[in-house]
């Protein structure tokens, strides 16, 4: 009954059974082309982090010395006034 003869000669379980094994095959490659996406997303992710957090550093320390030299700054300017 299920397995009756289809146009190509072959069976209809059979037919059936090879597209369900090319649809998983399709699956599986479409699940590990995604999983390489995010390896590659995560990564990306994890270096704009690494790169944020030198900006960050980077303009810390830019405020750092900013504030020395006004400091340095105010001090000349100040000894220019006396003299």
């Amino acid at each position: 009954m299920f397995d009756e003869p289809n146009i190509e000669g072959g069976s209809r379980k059979g037919a059936s059974t090879h597209e369900i094994s090319r649809n998983v095959r399709q699956a599986a490659a479409g699940t590990r082309e995604m999983a390489e996406t995010m390896v590659h997303v995560t990564r990306a992710a994890g270096e704009s982090g690494t790169a944020s957090a030198r900006v960050l550093q980077a303009a810390s320390d830019l405020s750092v010395r900013s504030k020395s030299l006004q400091s340095q700054a105010a001090t000349f300017l100040a000894a220019i006034k006396t003299a």
